[in-house]
């Protein structure tokens, strides 16, 4: 069985180190692909001076695009199995163990482990993706802290899912055009409607770090602004191209566009840094996602 794990990076040299420490420490891994979306804080030269790493050098092209290159590289070598992650997570030594014990049947496609941030369970994995009523939350049946059973799920999240060759045969890679937001969604819902399983397995265990940028307040605030527009767009595509009806797929991502096109009003009438023009961005977002106008923002 060829095991490969794929981690995506973006200046978060510290972390990565740690995730990667403990990807090595694990003996079944046939390799580990590391995507560095365009860092600029002394990750490619720390990553220039490892061993045992296939390491892929890009441009930021986000979560998305990263997992992309990533996975399509894990599956041009032949894996069996991809185990994706972000660098803000580590699995606990068994962790890869724990999923594997699962691996057996045909119709598995994805394993996920339990996240544990702080020395508390962190979840926020669903059992089903509402796709027919706008009045009532996408996510439906989410998973609490203390389940201790195999769950199946739909919605999942890309801190450590353990991916079947056979889902890239069967539905390709993550979408790249995402850039941010809603591509596990997006790729765990294609999954689940491919007739493969999603399952959540609470005995494998990976840490979530928490990261603390050095940027000034103003560069945190511009980039929240952007992280906007991708919730934004991204949900209304989600809703968009998936929805059942009408209702799901015109009202609710407008229903969803309302918190932020007046929380930025608010904010432009107080004068905290939001201008007319970003209001305006944020609608063309939500048109930009009900056309399917995605990429980078």
């Amino acid at each position: 069985m060829k095991i490969i794990s794929v981690v995506v990076t973006y200046n978060r040299f510290e972390l990565l180190k740690v995730t990667i420490a403990h990807l090595k420490a694990i003996g079944r891994l046939s390799a580990i692909v590391v995507v560095n979306n365009g860092s600029t804080d002394g990750t490619a030269e720390w990553l220039q001076e490892q061993t045992g790493l296939d390491v892929i050098s890009q441009d930021n092209v986000g979560g998305s695009g990263g997992f992309y290159v990533g996975m399509k590289r894990a599956y041009d070598l032949g894996a069996d199995w991809i185990w994706c992650m972000d660098d803000d997570v580590y699995p606990e030594p068994t962790c890869l163990d724990e999923l594997l014990k699962h691996a057996d049947a045909d119709d598995i496609g994805i394993l996920c482990p339990r996240r544990i941030r702080e020395g508390k369970v962190f979840v926020n994995e669903c059992r089903q993706i509402n796709l027919a009523n706008p009045f009532r939350p996408m996510h439906r049946g989410r998973l609490t802290p203390d389940g201790t059973t195999a769950t199946d799920i739909e919605g999942m999240v890309f801190e450590g899912p353990l991916i079947s060759r056979r889902v890239v045969e069967r539905i390709g890679l993550p979408n790249k055009d995402l850039f941010l937001f809603y591509d596990d969604t997006d790729y765990s819902l294609r999954t689940v409607q491919a007739g493969l399983r999603v399952r959540y397995i609470p005995e494998a265990i990976i840490q979530k770090k928490l990261f603390f940028s050095d940027d000034t307040w103003t560069a945190k605030f511009q980039k929240k602004k952007k992280k906007h527009l991708y919730q934004v767009r991204n949900s209304a595509y989600f809703n968009h191209h998936y929805g059942s009806n009408a209702g799901v797929r015109y009202l609710r991502p407008f229903i969803d566009l309302q918190g932020y096109l007046w929380g930025a009003i608010l904010m432009v009438i107080l004068r905290r840094g939001y201008s007319w023009s970003d209001v305006a961005d944020i609608f063309r977002a939500y048109s930009n996602g009900i056309h399917s106008r995605l990429g980078k923002i």
